[in-house]
């Protein structure tokens, strides 16, 4: 079977290629445009597309696949929001993913957001850099003994906790369906949590439910000088209001992996480029705001984990193999 990957980078192409020997049934075919109505007309004798996080996989897409005798999308992420699993699945299309690929290291990054804006240490890299050694706005906060409030505890934020628990914090969380071996954690509804954590951290997925959870009215009720960390879905947070939270001095330091207006930046380089009238530029002004590249993922015992288990997955329908990485 021929796979064509879209939005594939260097590192992706080493990862799968390092280990494609062990998978002869599969011939692998790169193309570093990103999926889309314009590069879906590309694929030529596939029977299968694989995609990360970024790529359109709308309606019109599908539709293309399915002109272009595309069987199979495999989803090299967890995420899948950006599929339109209903016309896969009239076209008789699966939809497979990976449902998880080291949660270790988003929770790990989600903290070291945490730690960055809560030391200021984004600012002090820079006065160092300028051989300013003064002191000068880089107070902190410590999270020993403090309350951390984690949205979501599925195998990441699960990971969150026990970090934060190890940071000696009172971790409580807000879940539709809680852990009982998570015996450390007290469960409680969404707004006693945003009005009693100095950290709140983001790890639930993105459903019509959770779409803007963080908006106006939810950070009225925050308590004052929190820090706020997504590494989870962008359009969990109505940017629009986080900034509005930010300028009236809500938070004492906000972390963001991921944003509302990533999907045109996320991997790719626009140095030279101008943003106009751009969110994230105004997001960028602010001194207590800390931007990282939708990187939370990426480490190298992560991309092992997408490579094979992706590749397993064509295996496995291949072989005409049920699994729980299925979506449709």
């Amino acid at each position: 079977m021929k796979i064509t990957f879209f939005g594939a980078k260097s590192y992706d192409r080493e990862s799968f290629n390092r280990i494609s020997g062990q998978y002869p049934q599969l011939e692998m075919e790169f193309r570093e445009a990103e999926l889309s109505p314009e590069t879906a007309y590309y694929i030529e004798n596939s029977e299968a597309v694989c995609a990360f996080v970024s790529a359109d996989l709308g309606t019109k897409v599908i539709n293309i696949l399915h002109e272009r005798g595309v069987k199979l999308i495999l989803m090299r992420c967890a995420g899948y929001n950006n599929v339109d699993l209903d016309t896969a699945s009239e076209f008789g299309i699966k939809v497979m993913r990976v449902p998880e690929y080291s949660p270790e290291a988003v929770a790990e990054h989600a903290m070291a957001l945490a730690l960055a804006v809560s030391r200021r240490l984004h600012k002090a890299y820079f006065k160092v850099k300028e051989n300013n050694y003064s002191l000068n706005g880089l107070e902190g906060k410590n999270f020993y003994g403090k309350t951390a409030g984690i949205v979501g505890t599925g195998k990441i934020g699960a990971a969150m906790a026990r970090i934060c628990r190890g940071f000696g914090m009172k971790v409580i969380a807000c879940d539709t369906y809680p852990r009982k071996d998570l015996d450390f954690i007290e469960y409680v509804e969404l707004d006693e949590l945003l009005a009693t954590s100095n950290l709140i951290s983001l790890h639930c997925p993105l459903t019509a439910d959770t779409y803007h959870m963080i908006d106006i009215e939810a950070i009225k009720k925050m308590r004052n000088n929190v820090v706020l960390i997504n590494t989870s879905r962008g359009g969990l947070i109505k940017t629009e209001d986080l900034i509005a939270g930010i300028r009236e001095e809500k938070f004492f330091g906000v972390g963001l992996d991921v944003y509302e207006e990533e999907t045109c930046n996320v991997f790719e380089n626009h140095e030279d480029d101008i943003m106009m009238h751009s969110t994230t530029a105004r997001l960028l002004s602010f001194p207590n705001v800390i931007i990282t590249s939708h990187q939370a993922f990426f480490t190298e015992e992560a991309l092992s984990a997408i490579s094979e288990t992706t590749l397993n997955n064509a295996m496995a329908y291949l072989k005409g193999e049920n699994t729980d990485t299925e979506l449709n």
